[in-house]
């Protein structure tokens, strides 16, 4: 064989492993996609009880019951038209409480319920951590030396 067509051999090789290496890391991905909903969304899309999804949405204000166990607690999450039922089992982020964001990964149960295996707590544009609420910025916003616009 002339080392012209052992090269375009060894080409198509390859070409043909990397196209195959893509549709493995595609068919991969797709089975471990979880979509994003909200509880509006949700409710038009009809996804069936099992299937890995994420719900986002504000926690609706007298909504938070915890368990007598110390790590369960239910709540609804709530966007302007609808509202889910969420239950969850651990301990929550320090950002998590009525009246704020959340987004929660899980399934829906057969009952419609989601049941969350982890949260995420979302902040506003205004948020501020704890450990800095005490600090004054007024003078840190008259320097350049800052990022404080």
């Amino acid at each position: 064989m002339k080392p012209k067509h052992q090269r375009l051999l060894l080409a198509i090789i390859a070409v043909a492993a990397l196209v195959g290496a893509g549709l493995i890391a595609a068919s991969a991905l797709r089975e471990e996609a979880s979509y994003f909903y909200t509880p509006t969304t949700l409710v038009a899309a009809n996804v069936e009880p099992g299937k890995a999804i994420r719900l986002g949405g504000m926690v609706q204000k007298g909504s938070i019951v915890r368990g007598g166990d110390g790590v369960s607690i239910t709540f609804t999450v709530r966007d302007q038209r609808r509202s889910q039922k969420v239950a969850y089992r651990g301990i929550t982020p320090d950002l998590f409480g009525e009246g704020s964001g959340v987004v929660a990964d899980g399934r829906l149960g057969p009952d419609r319920v989601f049941v969350a295996d982890s949260l995420l707590a979302k902040h506003d544009e205004n948020y501020v951590p704890r450990e800095l609420a005490d600090i004054d910025m007024s003078a840190a916003a008259k320097t350049k030396d800052t990022l404080v616009p």
